[in-house]
């Protein structure tokens, strides 16, 4: 009624809601009850542990946080509490986003590397692919170009979307740094960012041959299936980004920082990418 009074005549609101007009006016003066009171505080706190925890506990948690923090309440009372001020678990999301599109009509070309994972010098075999990683903003996309040989990430993009503009970034960076020769062979999965026309295009302007796994068959990609599993295992997993640019920042670390310059990898003699390119150039 107070926060009405200033559009609808008091006597009015007080026929229509069925309260005397004693009643309103003496309710104006009377103190906050202890109640009333002791509901502000523990709002506050559970406001409070709820930023503390970015927004992923729900009432059952709430509560025991609360519990160790030295409030008693009950679990009714902070669900109320919860659900009258809007604050609710912020769950993840179930439905994952696709990252491979092969329902298309472009032309794809025949699997040439025919999972011949081995490649004996830097720049005869890249591998490409593209995953997500979860941010306070929503989803983040990733395409990487990997070297066969050393496990090195050669080019990579990042995007909220996920489209081809997303995989030529990727491939133009690698295009730039390595300058790789016409032996190249350039190996993904179906989807249509790498069937578009412009991104086989710039494969052709390359002179770099084409191919592309059996639909369905991930084994065929499994070199950049595992580095995104490494991915996520040692950095996504362990991170809450609220924004993307957070997240980018942090990917960039991990992949031109940690990954390609320090990282051990056992199928390198347990050297990282960089150290194993500069061990072949001094062989």
């Amino acid at each position: 009624m107070k926060a009405h009074r200033r559009e609808v005549r008091v006597a009015r609101l007080c026929r229509v809601l069925g309260v005397s007009r004693s009643g309103f006016y003496a309710s104006g003066r009377r103190p906050e009850g202890v109640r009333s009171r002791e509901r502000k505080q523990l709002l506050g706190v559970i406001r409070r542990i709820h930023d503390d925890v970015d927004q992923v506990y729900g009432a059952p948690r709430m509560l025991r946080e609360l519990r160790a923090d030295g409030h008693r309440c009950g679990r009714h009372r902070v669900a109320r509490i919860m659900r009258a001020a809007g604050l609710r678990a912020r769950l993840r999301p179930r439905r994952r986003p696709r990252t491979t599109d092969s329902r298309h009509a472009l032309p794809v070309a025949p699997n040439v590397l025919a999972q011949a994972f081995r490649s004996e010098s830097p720049d005869r075999v890249w591998v490409g692919d593209i995953t997500y990683v979860p941010t306070g903003e929503g989803w983040l996309y990733l395409a990487v170009l990997l070297d066969l040989c050393s496990r090195r990430v050669v080019g990579w993009a990042l995007d909220r979307t996920i489209d081809r503009s997303l995989t030529l970034r990727a491939l133009a960076m690698a295009l730039l740094r390595r300058k790789p020769g016409s032996e190249l062979l350039h190996h993904t999965d179906r989807g249509s960012q790498y069937a578009a026309t412009d991104y086989q295009l710039e494969l052709e302007a390359a002179r770099i041959r084409c191919s592309m796994s059996r639909k369905g068959n991930c084994y065929d990609n499994a070199v950049a299936e595992s580095f995104f599993a490494t991915l996520k295992k040692e950095r996504v997993h362990h991170r809450r980004w609220r924004t993307r640019d957070e997240a980018r920042s942090d990917l960039f670390e991990y992949i031109e920082g940690f990954y390609n310059r320090r990282r051990r990898h056992s199928a390198l003699g347990y050297r990282s990418p960089v150290e194993y390119e500069e061990t072949l150039k001094s062989a």
